[in-house]
């Protein structure tokens, strides 16, 4: 059974960036929601989330959920591919690639897929959780215990991911987190743009605010107010 929610979604270019390099899927007949963050420059990260979304949004409906993931997981392995392929069509150095997050609803049940450092949260009881771990350098670091977790908000390299969909890298493949979802949770799936400048605490209050104005308006919006120079992207699912 594929849980009835709302959706709610909104993608801005941001303050200063000319091309939104983000995109995101909504297929709720499907049970299946994603974000992803394009990288490469002169557009080709457009060309890379946009591949994404596409492959996703051709999976056909009426797929059990044990059909659905290794379909999501194929889909994403393919772009993967295509993705590496047209880099080394454009030449030596050329990176199109892109992160992802996916979100699976069946049944009550949950599974987030990703690679990069595009993000999944939780709100549940007014507790905020980040259900996906950044596929960071920074990431790294603050597990190994050579940084902490404050000063990774602020590292000069806080940017560089070490998973991407059509990174040139060998054995490519999507995290997966499994969990329960239950009446009054909120998911939220959105881009680094959004999580690295608004507070947890913030997207908590955002996310668990009274129906009325959506709440990935008032995400985008606190992104801005703090001139969010990023693409920005929140997709939300509430029950």
């Amino acid at each position: 059974m594929i849980p009835r929610v709302k959706t709610w979604a909104q993608t801005h270019v941001g303050m200063v960036r000319k091309h939104n390099e983000d995109a995101y899927l909504c297929r709720p007949d499907l049970g299946l929601w994603a974000v992803a963050d394009g990288a490469g420059g002169h557009q080709s990260g457009a060309l890379a989330s946009g591949m994404i979304m596409a492959a996703l949004d051709r999976l056909e409906g009426g797929l059990t959920a044990a059909e659905l993931l290794p379909r999501v997981r194929a889909a994403v392995d393919e772009t993967h591919r295509a993705l590496l392929h047209e880099a080394a069509l454009r030449g030596p150095g050329t990176v199109i690639a892109s992160t992802v997050v996916v979100l699976i609803l069946r049944d009550f049940h949950f599974a987030c897929l990703w690679a990069g450092d595009s993000r999944a949260y939780l709100l549940r009881e007014g507790s905020l959780t980040q259900i996906t771990r950044d596929h960071s350098l920074v990431q790294d670091l603050v597990d190994e215990g050579r940084l902490s977790a404050v000063a990774a908000e602020h590292h000069p390299q806080a940017n560089v991911i070490t998973r991407a969909v059509g990174a040139d890298q060998e054995g490519f493949e999507l995290d997966k987190v499994i969990g329960d979802a239950r009446p009054g949770d909120r998911f939220l799936l959105c881009s680094d743009g959004l999580s690295k400048i608004v507070p947890e605490s913030e997207i908590a209050a955002l996310l668990g605010s009274p129906e009325g104005v959506p709440p990935t308006e008032l995400l985008v919006a606190a992104a801005l107010a703090r001139h969010g120079n990023d693409n920005l992207t929140a997709v939300v699912l509430g029950f």
